[in-house]
């Protein structure tokens, strides 16, 4: 299982354009009250890997599942083999995945996202046309994940700095409330 806790919009400058910038910061300054996953809705991708709740990656010749134990515990799966995205899926929270090799490295492009999720707390947020490049490398007991954002609120492809993420029994956290007693705005 992985597990780390990221804000990924909040630690670097993110090449956006004035409206998408506006938007970021009316977000910020309401501290994220409509945040998706304060909802208990999919926090989406890339966000779904950078919750504080472990998830773990299962390989099969067919496809690459990541099971995501925090946040709506929901699955994303990778189509190996694929050349093309499939062209019927309509836009989801998670998107339509395919993947490759290239030597030791898994390489996930995505697209066919919905607009209702956020890339990082605080509301930074993305577009329907937004496709994501991950490029992921295990290198002992660790993770090296690499991403590249293009979208159209952005200035020029966001290339996010590396992150190594660390494996293992011992970053398991305890489950988070259950999201089913969500109720009108409050947790009851």
């Amino acid at each position: 299982a992985i597990n780390e806790n990221v804000d990924l919009a909040g630690r670097v400058d993110v090449p956006m354009l004035p409206w998408a910038q506006a938007v970021y910061e009316k977000r910020k300054g309401d501290i994220s009250k409509d945040d998706p996953e304060a909802l208990c809705l999919p926090p989406g991708v890339p966000r779904m890997s950078t919750t504080p709740y472990p998830w773990t990656i299962l390989q099969t010749p067919q496809f690459v599942a990541f099971l995501y134990e925090g946040g709506a515990h929901v699955w994303r799966k990778v189509f190996m083999g694929r050349q093309v995205h499939d062209p019927i899926v309509e836009e989801t929270w998670l998107g339509d995945s395919i993947g490759w090799w290239e030597g030791d490295t898994l390489v996930i492009e995505s697209t066919s996202f919905n607009d209702s999720t956020w890339l990082g707390r605080g509301g930074f947020m993305h577009t329907a046309d937004m496709k994501i490049v991950e490029r992921l490398t295990r290198v002992g007991n660790e993770l090296r994940y690499d991403m590249t954002v293009e979208d159209p609120m952005f200035v020029e492809p966001w290339v996010v700095p590396t992150r190594i993420l660390r494996a293992g029994a011992a970053n398991v956290v305890p489950e988070r409330r259950d999201c089913e007693v969500y109720e009108e705005g409050e947790f009851v």
